[in-house]
């Protein structure tokens, strides 16, 4: 009893030997009893003198209240525990199954100084999960209608999220999707088998019980223009994300069977490609697959590609695994179904066959030189390193930029040299009226972090209509 306390109760899996053959969800979630025991490991901390919250509440963007939930949890008051999650939370069944929270809120929790740290996230899965099986959806009741409109651009993370922090405001919001499902990068850009598309649409379902309008195919710029959106709405979030894929700009990227992580992603997650014939979207996969980059995102195209059929999918990464970027269960799950990793090495031309597809990749050495500005060490090439890698396809994940479209059609828009927009910390832009949050502010970042920046300008638009200011400048 007492080593079971030192760590986490362990969540059932797809047995490995099934799992790299389907695209079913890997984890299985907790059962009731699993809940409360794990739920027992919990010191119930209180806020540290001079602070708001406890050091776990900290930790998360969206401020949930973690040791009231987990209380509830234990003393299993599920329908309890689920409201206090959903009072802060409108997405947690997305939140427990891809939030990197072993850096946000495991990651300050006290327990975890000296063993494992409380399984937060399990547990916010286990409630959210139990109410859509048992429990059922219930609505909060909403204030009476402020008679504001707001219009939302986008409907991943951060837009979902401040859709849901205005209504229950008491706003009326309209969300506009370019794409036919709503979701944005929970759809397209996260694989079944971490996260099931039907959990997307639930939440989503949930999400318009609070009254939220949502519209698909619609290209604000285009079918609907930006001045007609000032016309109507009282203010505008903007939240499109970062979908514009990036590349390496070496010879031979043009070459077929080399994709984006984008594209490879969209075909699979959103357009089914893994069921082809009965979806009409082909994917070609060879026998052997290159993943370039180590990120969640390439974890998630090495990991599709063996469920595809490949016979080796690799990861090609210019620094070692300390300094990859994905979180450490995405590396040992690749590991564990068999993806193999070129650590300290990058391609640096790719080679085609006599019908323009690519059949090798030319690869340089790194070594490790001085930390850059991101902190991690400079990964520096070894002259006279090159080796030669068959391949059949090539998806390269090194990161994603937002798309300029948007900001092309509104103008006024300040934005760095990465084609961000620049925002003050409670969202705003340089336009009067619009706020902007999510990937399209900070980059290609984390679901739970655009979630955090929907809430907090949620509340800033909501601050906004109830008494308007001269705009700020940004």
């Amino acid at each position: 009893m007492a080593e079971m306390r030192k760590k986490k109760v362990p969540m059932p899996e797809q047995p490995l030997a099934e799992r790299t053959k389907n695209f079913r969800e890997v984890p299985l979630g907790y059962t009731p009893e699993m809940a409360v025991e794990e739920a027992k490991r919990c010191l119930q901390c209180k806020p540290k003198p001079g602070e708001k919250y406890s050091s776990c509440v900290i930790g998360c963007p969206v401020e949930v209240n973690i040791p009231a939930f987990i209380l509830a949890v234990r003393e299993g008051k599920f329908d309890e525990a689920i409201k206090i999650v959903k009072d802060k939370n409108a997405l947690p069944a997305v939140c427990g199954r891809v939030c990197p929270y072993e850096n946000q809120c495991e990651g300050r929790c006290t327990l975890g100084v000296k063993s494992e740290p409380v399984g937060i996230g399990r547990l916010e899965r286990f409630v959210a999960d139990l109410e859509r099986e048992k429990l059922g959806f219930k609505a909060p009741k909403l204030p009476k209608p402020t008679g504001k409109k707001v219009a939302v651009v986008g409907s991943g993370p951060a837009g979902l999220t401040a859709a849901a922090e205005l209504a229950k405001l008491g706003h009326k919001v309209t969300v506009f999707e370019a794409l036919h499902a709503p979701g944005g990068v929970l759809v397209y850009g996260i694989p079944e088998f971490r996260l099931p598309k039907e959990i997307v649409r639930l939440e989503v379902e949930y999400i318009k019980t609070l009254g939220v309008e949502l519209r698909t195919d619609v290209v604000v710029g285009k079918t609907i223009t930006t001045d007609e959106l000032f016309a109507e709405y009282d203010a505008v979030f903007v939240g499109t994300g970062a979908g514009l894929p990036n590349f390496m700009n070496i010879p031979g990227e043009n070459l077929n069977g080399i994709y984006s992580a984008n594209e490879f992603l969209t075909r699979i997650n959103l357009m089914k490609a893994y069921e082809f014939p009965d979806y009409d979207t082909p994917i070609t996969i060879g026998k052997r697959v290159a993943t370039i980059g180590a990120g969640n995102v390439s974890m998630d195209c090495a990991r599709s590609a063996l469920r595809l059929g490949a016979e080796e999918s690799w990861i090609i990464y210019r620094r070692t695994e300390k300094e990859a970027p994905a979180r450490k269960e995405e590396i040992e799950r690749a590991k564990e179904e068999g993806v193999k990793f070129a650590f300290l090495a990058a391609p640096a031309r790719y080679i085609g066959d006599e019908k323009g597809w690519v059949k090798q990749a030319e690869c340089i050495r790194f070594e490790l030189g001085e930390p850059d500005e991101s902190g991690r060490r400079k990964p520096v090439p070894v002259k006279g390193s090159e080796f030669l890698l068959d391949v059949d396809t090539v998806v390269v994940a090194i990161g994603q930029s937002p798309n300029p479209l948007l900001l092309k059609l509104m103008p006024g828009l300040k934005t760095t040299k990465w084609g961000t927009i620049v925002a003050d910390e409670e969202g705003r832009t340089a336009v009067e009226r619009v706020w902007a949050g999510g990937d399209i502010v900070h980059g290609d970042a984390t679901v739970i972090l655009a979630m955090g920046a929907g809430k907090t300008a949620a509340q800033s638009i909501h601050k906004y209509l109830g008494k308007p200011y001269n705009w700020p400048h940004v």
